[in-house]
């Protein structure tokens, strides 16, 4: 009962903020034509945006709760727990930012950056499954809810110095940082692209389904056949498999045969899909607004000062650190030395996880001693979170290792 509870709070929630991202879009660009002084518009509209951002936060705490009790364990079990929480985080950080600084344009940023992370996350088995042994540890509600925070708060920091740079580059002409920042939108976009595709072909049920041998694990060189199913069409199929349940496209090649692990070449043929539909959003957007996708942005910002964002991106990245150096780093590794009996063992999320740490220590190094502020500081703030989601979504899907229960 719980669980179905905690499935339509969340599901309250999404809607909420997709409902407050609709009335901060009326904030930030009716305020031209609403035939009202425009700072009366904005406020009005934001604040009523605000509020519902507010009732969406509290219906996801909630979720949060209810789960929580169900299911005995903290709701970060699982890529669609985990997803969901980081969205949780990030409304909370852009909640307390905004009482601070009551930017409205903040939340035109901030909040549709939430409903993707938890679309994202409805793209996983929501289903509530036993803990494996790794993960019945009380570590589990310390470490992976306070790197969550962590990288929701960075989050913030992202979406501030992206206004930044849509605000302080000039779209009068093509430039390396006008291509630069129409990258950044593409990759967002591959994100929103692969949430589409996905969760569209889920629902057509038009499956493809390969058998490919494999090694067991218990050794003695044993093969045994193992059945591989794709929810997407199937673009590359596992090396050296057979179809036995044809989808809707033939598969065009095999992945590499040094990518081990049966769900390897799903996983390979998602992250295709995911570059190809959000290239093609991309150029549906190009098409329809005849212009950068920044360019098109810019004026809803026009009217920030610079030097404010640049402040928020820096003080959402000041307090994000700490909190994700010890909730990734430094619990991560108590955790795994009493799980796993070391430390530190290079698995591919311990090692993004040390990326995204060592390049936010470059971040502040920069700022702080070398003066990188203004258009520096955004790029760098920008960039971190590419590998932030790097570290989400293509390790978690492409690269198997003994985080790899977490993409299930």
């Amino acid at each position: 009962m719980l669980i179905t509870v905690s499935n339509w709070l969340l599901n309250a929630a999404f809607i909420l903020y997709v409902i407050s991202t609709i009335f901060f879009v009326v904030a930030v660009t009716g305020k031209r034509w609403s035939g009202r002084d425009p700072k009366e518009h904005e406020r009005r509209f934001g604040g009523i945006a605000y509020t519902i951002a507010v009732l969406g936060f509290l219906a996801q705490a909630g979720y949060i709760v209810c789960r929580w009790i169900a299911s005995g364990h903290s709701p970060t079990s699982n890529m669609f727990e985990f997803m969901a929480f980081f969205d949780f985080c990030i409304i909370l950080a852009y909640l307390i930012l905004y009482r601070i600084y009551r930017i409205t344009a903040l939340g035109a940023f901030v909040i549709p950056l939430g409903i993707i992370m938890l679309a994202y996350a409805y793209v996983f088995p929501k289903e509530v499954t036993p803990l494996i042994p790794a993960l019945q540890s009380y570590w589990l509600h310390i470490h992976v809810t306070t790197a969550a925070l962590g990288e929701g708060v960075l989050s913030v920091g992202f979406a501030s110095g992206l206004m930044y740079l849509i605000r302080t580059v000039s779209q009068e002409r093509a430039t390396k940082s006008t291509r630069w920042l129409e990258t950044v939108i593409a990759v967002v976009l591959m994100l929103i692209g692969f949430i589409l595709m996905d969760s569209t072909y889920a629902r057509l049920d038009q499956n493809t389904v390969f058998e490919m041998q494999q090694q067991q694990m218990d050794g003695a060189g044993q093969m045994k056949n193992v059945q591989v199913e794709y929810t997407l069409p199937a673009i590359v199929a596992p090396n050296g498999s057979t179809i036995i349940k044809e989808g809707p496209l033939t598969p065009i090649g095999e992945a590499p045969a040094w990518m081990e692990g049966k769900d390897a070449a799903r996983k390979l043929n998602t992250m295709i899909w995911s570059v190809l539909s959000g290239l093609v959003l991309y150029g549906i957007l190009r098409l329809i607004l005849r212009k950068r996708i920044a360019a098109a942005l810019q004026p809803s910002v026009s009217g920030i000062d610079p030097e404010l964002l640049d402040e928020i991106s820096y003080r959402a990245v000041a307090i994000g650190y700490p909190i994700f150096t010890l909730g990734a780093l430094i619990f991560a590794m108590i955790w795994a030395e009493e799980a796993w009996g070391r430390f530190w063992g290079w698995d591919p999320k311990e090692t993004w996880a040390l990326i995204v740490w060592l390049f936010y220590s470059a971040y502040l190094h920069l700022r702080l001693s070398r003066g990188w502020i203004g258009t520096k500081s955004a790029w760098m703030s920008v960039i971190g979170f590419v590998i932030i989601l790097i570290t989400l979504v293509v390790v978690n899907l492409v690269i198997a290792g003994l985080h790899s229960y977490a993409g299930v």
